[in-house]
């Protein structure tokens, strides 16, 4: 049996080959033997192989004796509320987000949302699945159940509604299932919706909803240009991350969203703690500390960022890849809310986004994750710490190599799948600075890693 599905944080593969509805059904099976669930929400995506994957999912959980709560087609984060808010003891969602179209995949989740990952049963359940399973004495109810009541609810009460002023945004789901909550969303907003690729459609007529590719970025660009809109917002597939453009059409990096974020929830709760990642980090310490909050610095990765914020009482964490936490979600990541968020600050404030996002990059530039190919990346990330390490006022090993001077800072890591280094540079109001030292980096990387070939 292939269970190369199984990796590091999830399930992704290729259907059939990879997952299908055989092994779904064991992962059923398996997933309620190991955590001992018995009530399990299941939800799935629009992709056009989920309904078969989680019909399969939902008999292995019942043949195991656990009650199934299907919500039905919906985003990775309603598995996630419907988990919590309704205090089931897991949930599983059949989604391949972002990956190709003819992928799929599964997030799993344990009491109050808990990720299951790696390290803390997602792989006791891939060990499972190729042993002999034995029926249930009493197998588990089937009901379905409607959740968008008090997803819905949830997400308003985020902001205060009776302050927002109209707005004209362009939405694009990519033809994802983010657009059934913006028009669920809708009543309730005096904003101005400039629908793309609206409607759910599992063939991807217009490609796989990845909005961090810069191919796909320039649909929602030109909309926001030709619309005079006031933001643009973009999702992936399942709508756990969302992607913002400025009313000029320029895709905002996802490091700056997450400084404006912290800001925004500090002020509205009057200071608290702050999860963000390592790799690009002034910005968002400095906005912190200015909102009375603290910033505590996380290793990369949802599982990490969530327990850091359990362990903290973090009211949000955020990443430059575009995932945002939130206490109040379970401490779990959603691609509705931080849009709801920015909108509410530009209602309020008045300004538009590009003067809110400029004044943050003059400050603190930053190159964006740069992705080079490494023969040997442990060596060459060794050989750059001896090297700058020697006149750095701090070095850190949080994730990767993280190595801060006065005026600048670089994070370099490696991929945990790929013989890949991630390089982040930013500095401090110096965009000449930052450019330098982030080329100066990138040759030091290049002539190291021919150094370190063998002859």
């Amino acid at each position: 049996m292939d269970l190369s599905c199984f990796k590091a944080y999830d399930l992704r593969g290729r259907v059939p080959d990879q997952l299908n509805p055989m092994l779904a059904e064991l992962i059923g099976r398996a997933y309620v033997d190991i955590t001992g669930a018995r009530r399990v929400i299941v939800g799935y995506d629009i992709r056009l192989s989920s309904p078969q994957i989680a019909e399969a999912l939902m008999t292995g959980l019942q043949a195991a004796g656990a009650d199934v709560f299907d919500i039905g087609l919906c985003g990775t984060e309603q598995v996630y509320f419907a988990t919590s808010h309704y205090r089931m003891d897991g949930g599983i969602m059949v989604t391949a987000s972002h990956n190709p179209r003819d992928h799929n995949g599964m997030k799993m989740v344990g009491p109050e949302s808990r990720p299951i990952s790696s390290d803390n049963g997602l792989n006791a359940i891939r060990d499972r699945v190729g042993e002999p399973f034995d029926d249930a004495a009493n197998r588990g109810h089937y009901d379905t159940l409607v959740v968008e009541a008090d997803y819905i609810n949830h997400l308003l009460g985020y902001i205060d509604s009776t302050s927002l002023r109209s707005l004209r945004l362009v939405v694009n789901a990519g033809n994802g299932g983010a657009g059934k909550v913006v028009d669920a969303l809708a009543p309730y907003l005096p904003y101005d919706f400039v629908r793309l690729h609206h409607e759910p459609d599992g063939h991807f007529p217009n490609g796989v909803p990845n909005p961090i590719l810069k191919e796909n970025q320039a649909v929602t660009a030109d909309a926001v240009i030709a619309q005079r809109a006031d933001m643009g917002i973009a999702w992936d597939g399942d709508y756990d991350r969302c992607f913002f453009f400025d009313e000029n059409g320029r895709f905002i990096e996802g490091y700056y969203i997450v400084g404006l974020l912290a800001d925004q929830f500090l002020r509205k709760a009057g200071g608290g703690k702050v999860i963000h990642d390592p790799r690009l980090t002034w910005n968002t310490q400095d906005l912190v500390a200015a909102a009375g909050g603290k910033a505590i610095e996380s290793k990369t990765g949802h599982a990490f960022i969530k327990q850091r914020m359990r362990d903290e009482d973090a009211l949000y964490g955020g990443e430059m890849s575009a995932h945002h936490y939130f206490r109040d979600f379970a401490y779990c990541d959603s691609g509705m809310i931080p849009w709801l968020l920015v909108a509410e600050r530009l209602s309020q404030s008045g300004h538009t986004l590009s003067s809110l996002i400029d004044a943050r990059i003059e400050a603190y530039p930053a190159s964006g994750e740069i992705n080079r190919t490494i023969q040997d990346p442990a060596s060459v990330i060794e050989a750059i710490e001896q090297h700058y390490g020697e006149t750095a006022n701090a070095i850190s090993h949080v994730d990767g190599l993280s190595v801060e001077f006065d005026d600048w800072r670089f994070n370099l890591r490696m991929s945990n799948t790929e013989p890949v280094v991630r390089l982040n540079v930013e500095s401090r109001a110096d965009i000449p600075l930052m450019k330098a030292k982030t080329a100066e980096l990138l040759e030091a990387m290049e002539r190291l890693d021919k150094k370190a070939m063998p002859a």
